[in-house]
């Protein structure tokens, strides 16, 4: 098998799909950044009505019936409804967090997705996780504990809602594998801005205050746009790499999330935070490079 050296198209693909995703993690800081401030300014499920509506008209602009015949057509009504409802959960949660937490603080604790996705892929997908993958799963908790310190005073309570937010957000990221098995990625994409919108919109009149000036009327759409742009971002990448490939790089918000956190906040996380990730991200990093030394066959030519 050639090298990878001497593979200059995967090459070229796999740092446009680098690039790509990092671009998708600065949209959702961007998105994040935008939702913490307007939580201070209203309603937190008024900023989850901007980031879906908005999201809506953009990926409406892109996908929609007219360019793409059947893109409302899906095999799985149902798991598309739960998947979205779960996405939908996931970023209210996160909002409401957003508005007592620091970007770093609700970041680091999302990081912990992917430990829970791999410690509930046994019962569900029949994946079960080694020894070793457990022992890391573990310790990547151990990782949430430190960033939170429940009970210890350390962090606000407004922390385990970031925390349930994790568990919506892990079913959902399941819930995505399953359907990739059945719809294409852009008709999930145009379910989910769909769904949420649809959900939020009997409620409105219950929260709504109109913004009192141009800003925040342009961080609403900031937040539309971002996560749909975001999403359509991600999309473009996994079909340049493997997810193994690109996960890595979603850490990298961290940094994003600081450095914005400090710039438009004036906040920088405490120290048990950034011990608290740095334990999570290694963990997660171990359980990525677990998964590529399992997907590959024994004997074969690693692509390093």
């Amino acid at each position: 098998m050639p090298s990878y050296s001497h593979r200059p198209e995967t090459g070229r693909s796999r740092l446009m799909a680098i690039g790509l995703m990092c671009g998708a993690v600065l949209c959702f800081s961007l998105l994040d950044t935008s939702a913490k401030w307007l939580a201070g300014h209203m309603d937190p499920l008024q900023v989850v009505f901007a980031r879906y509506a908005g999201s809506m008209i953009l990926v409406s602009l892109l996908l929609n019936p007219w360019s793409h015949p059947g893109i409302l057509r899906t095999k799985k009504p149902w798991l598309q409804a739960v998947r979205s409802l779960l996405l939908l959960g996931s970023t209210a949660l996160n909002f409401f967090a957003l508005k007592y937490l620091q970007l770093a603080e609700t970041v680091s604790i999302m990081f912990a997705t992917p430990l829970l996705v791999a410690l509930v892929s046994g019962p569900l997908l029949g994946e079960w996780p080694g020894p070793r993958r457990l022992v890391a799963i573990g310790v990547g908790f151990i990782g949430v504990l430190v960033i939170t310190r429940p009970g210890l005073g350390g962090m606000h309570p407004a922390a385990l809602l970031c925390m349930i937010g994790v568990v919506c957000y892990a079913f959902y990221s399941i819930s995505t594998r399953l359907l990739a098995a059945f719809d294409p990625p852009e008709t999930t994409m145009v379910y989910s801005g769909v769904a949420g919108t649809v959900a939020l919109l009997p409620i409105i009149p219950l929260f709504w205050t109109w913004p009192d000036g141009p800003l925040p009327w342009a961080l609403m759409l900031v937040t539309g746009a971002m996560g749909g742009f975001g999403h359509w971002l991600l999309i473009l990448a996994h079909r340049l790499a493997p997810a193994t490939v690109l996960a890595p790089f979603i850490y990298s918000q961290i940094v994003w999330m600081v450095t914005l956190g400090y710039l438009v906040f004036g906040q920088l996380p405490d120290r048990w935070t950034f011990i608290g990730a740095a334990i999570v991200i290694s963990s997660g990093l171990y359980l990525l490079y677990r998964e590529r030394v399992r997907a590959v066959p024994e004997g074969s030519a690693r692509l390093d």
